[in-house]
């Protein structure tokens, strides 16, 4: 079957008003076949098959419609990569309610805001995770959002997932009564699965609703872009918490009945090669600061097996992929995409798209895609080699699934040109005459740090909080092993002294307030920040000084 043949069929299983969600993505799959395995910090594993997941959720599902959890509810879950969390996730779809993935970097703030943007009506969360759920230094109580605790001890007020999984305790009744009520619940293709949240660099972070349609696309990539064969070990390192771990490391691995990993450990070097190497991992996907840190830290002579290396979430350097054909005897493939969208282009490994590098290149379109360049002054396409943005062309992309953000008409509309003909991505490239697609910088200030994207507004938010700090703005300066990390630059009130211990001050805040992996990594004390005449923060007026000033250095 020709690629074009294949989107069609991905978007007829996918895209029909009967489509049901937990039906493509676990009741199908033969009941003993692998799911995942999850492997421990200890580097011991456990296997999860399908016929476990439907067992559970199904439970899991009669559990939530007790706690009234009904059709188009929001769900959020805060949770690690665990067998758990695919559990949650199934029996929230197996009802037709809305998983609210909330990262397990967030601190309480952030979190608070995406619980009380989507009116969610319970949390699911790891028991590490659940002093998060309350503001700092408060205890909960029984008016706060319901919360189900996993992998630990719950408060006196929450209920427990092993209780709710396994039907005893105060669910026993709920389950033996509500299985048959316990779904699954045919959303169809439109309807919604997940909403995400994607920053922006002013405002608040973005809705983005993602339905069961989008889910072909996925397939897509996962078969095109990255080649996944029924045997491989398949392990994409990404947290489910963002959108490319949850699309490529749950979501279509579950959509096509793939086995593949779930690292239930932090990351280090030394575990990276371990994994690959006991597990004999043969097609790995991965954010360039996993593939920097592995350079730093690597060893000589590693055993490994694979056969497919692949990268998203921000630029791959040349320099990287020069190591990866030392250290894995193959290219490491770049490949860009969107939380609005998934990936739709890259350097493809499918055998019969694959195509030699080019130096710097992000790929071509993938198919189901269309991706260009449109100029700078018009809504019309650039010529070869001639900067512009990036654009997804949608009449002519049959994956595209965006629906607009979340009730925010304005920011949707400010994605389109040319009468709604194009996406703007809002970054900038080029286009060489091969349609081999360069990425040059992103049209706004958002910060990508190890394949995350952090909008500089929450970060500013945290560090105006304090009551020394009167103005405070944030950027991305270069760093080998990250890609980026954040910088800060801040205006102090009158009375209060620029000092070291206020720096760990302002870090520590942010690690609190928003999240643990976005601090700034300097803070630098000014008595002002450059701005437009209408007051706007020329954050790339900032860029552009710390850059001069590190080429002078």
């Amino acid at each position: 079957m020709n690629s074009q043949d294949r989107v069609l069929e991905l978007l007829e299983t996918f895209g029909g008003t009967g489509a049901n969600a937990v039906e493509l993505l676990c009741d199908r799959h033969p009941a003993g076949n692998v799911a995942f395995t999850v492997v421990r910090a200890d580097l011991g594993s456990d296997e999860v098959t399908y016929g476990e997941l439907r067992e559970k959720s199904v439970r899991f599902a009669a559990s939530l419609s007790a706690l009234g959890v009904r059709r188009g509810d929001h769900v959020a879950t805060l949770m690690g990569k665990s067998a758990e969390l695919v559990v949650a996730l199934l029996g929230i779809w197996r009802l037709g309610a809305v998983d609210v993935p909330l990262f397990t970097a967030f601190a309480h703030d952030a979190i608070a805001f995406r619980l009380e943007a989507t009116a969610a009506r319970l949390v699911i969360c790891d028991a590490d995770q659940r002093r998060k759920l309350v503001p700092p230094g408060e205890i909960p109580n029984d008016a706060s959002t319901p919360v189900v605790v996993a992998r630990g001890e719950a408060f006196g007020y929450d209920a427990s997932f092993a209780e709710m999984v396994e039907g005893r305790g105060a669910f026993a009744q709920a389950v033996t009564e509500g299985l048959p009520d316990a779904g699954p619940v045919a959303v169809g293709g439109d309807g919604t699965l997940v909403q995400l949240f994607t920053s922006g660099t002013t405002g608040t972070p973005k809705g983005v609703p993602i339905p069961l349609r989008a889910v072909a696309s996925f397939v897509g990539y996962q078969e095109f872009g990255l080649d996944v064969r029924p045997d491989d070990v398949f392990w994409n390192m990404a947290d489910p918490g963002w959108a490319y771990g949850l699309y490529f490391a749950l979501m279509a691995p579950l959509a096509t009945g793939t086995r593949s990993l779930l690292l239930a450990a932090g990351f280090s070097p030394e575990t990276t090669w371990a994994v690959l190497d006991r597990y004999q991992v043969t097609n790995f996907a991965a954010a360039p600061t996993v593939y920097r840190a592995l350079r730093a830290g690597s060893a000589a002579q590693q055993r490994h097996k694979l056969r497919r290396a692949s990268s998203a979430g921000e630029p791959l350097t040349p320099d990287v992929i020069e190591w990866g054909r030392e250290a894995f005897g193959l290219d490491v493939r770049d490949q860009y995409g969107q939380t609005e969208h998934g990936m739709v282009a890259g350097n493809a490994w499918l055998d019969s798209l694959a195509a030699p590098l080019r130096p710097g290149s992000m790929g071509v379109s993938l198919p189901g895609w269309r991706v260009d360049v449109l100029s700078d002054d018009g809504d019309t396409q650039a010529s070869a080699g001639e900067a512009g943005r990036l654009a997804i062309n949608v009449a002519d992309s049959p994956f595209f699934w965006f629906p607009g953000y979340v009730a925010a008409p304005d920011k949707t509309a400010g994605r389109f040109a040319g009468g709604g003909a194009w996406y703007l991505t809002g970054d900038a490239g080029r286009r060489d005459a091969d349609g081999c697609l360069y990425f040059s910088s992103r049209d706004d200030d958002v910060i990508i740090m190890a394949g995350y994207r952090i909008g500089p507004f929450d970060v500013e938010s945290a560090l105006v909080a304090h009551p020394s700090v009167a103005e405070a703005a944030v950027i991305g300066t270069p760093d080998e092993i990250r890609g980026e990390v954040l910088e800060a630059y801040v205006v102090l009130n009158e009375g209060f002294d620029a000092s070291e211990s206020l720096v760990a001050e302002l870090q520590q805040l942010v690690k609190t307030r928003f999240a643990a992996h976005a601090y700034p990594r300097r803070v630098h004390f000014v008595p002002e920040l450059p701005k437009t005449p209408s007051g706007k923060v020329q954050r790339y007026v900032l860029r552009r000084e710390r850059a001069a000033k590190t080429f002078n250095d």
